[in-house]
């Protein structure tokens, strides 16, 4: 088996301060949200501000490379609350990742909302996470409806675009209420799911 190469020299020195560039951006939308500057970012990294575009050569660029690697943290705590568990545990841990970083929730409740104009830059990125997403949700729910863990009496991939559509309005219901404790309601929701499953075996005959 071969083994494979990192990269080396100004290859790997680019690598590292585009992850630089990245982490630092999203520190600094977690902490002002979108109004968190390019000179801010830069600060934080030590460039100039001219010296960000080679690595994001818009604004835009670089938000939605934050917004990345927010679904892809989101999805690793979801993942490791829920496994060998259930998708309660990790709605929930999803719902409680978006209220402790508001930055990071606010930058996705405003991009995501601005996205739905087809000439956003933003446009084709949230078109495709949704589909992933749904696609992913539905799998998820299918493997569960088999199982008995769910209520098997709707369509998954209809239940797949209600849970999105929950999660993403909770998130914005707490950007106006932080009061709302939306890890909570959805927890709810997700034994809304079950519910249907769960009368059946209560109710289904001994021998």
């Amino acid at each position: 088996m071969t083994n494979q190469r990192k990269p080396r020299g100004p290859y790997r020195k680019s690598a590292e301060r585009r992850e630089q560039i990245l982490q630092a951006a999203y520190e600094a939308i977690d902490e002002h949200g979108e109004r968190a500057s390019l000179q801010d970012i830069a600060d934080r990294v030590g460039v100039t501000q001219p010296a960000l575009t080679y690595y994001f050569p818009t604004r835009d660029d670089l938000l939605l490379a934050v917004l990345e690697r927010r679904d892809m943290r989101g999805r690793e705590i979801a993942g490791a609350a829920a496994s060998g568990k259930s998708m309660v545990e990790g709605m929930a841990a999803s719902a409680r990742h978006a209220t402790e970083h508001p930055g990071l929730a606010k930058l996705y409740v405003t991009l995501s909302a601005a996205a739905t104009d087809p000439e956003s830059p933003a446009h084709d990125y949230f078109a495709e996470r949704y589909r992933g997403l749904a696609a992913e949700v539905t799998r998820d729910l299918k493997a569960q409806q088999q199982a008995g863990e769910i209520r098997a009496d709707q369509p998954a991939d209809h239940l797949a675009r209600a849970v999105l559509a929950v999660m993403d309005g909770l998130q914005m219901q707490w950007m106006h209420d932080p009061t709302v404790d939306i890890a909570a309601i959805a927890e709810t929701f997700t034994r809304v799911l079950a519910s249907s499953a769960g009368a059946r075996q209560e109710t289904k005959p001994t021998d």
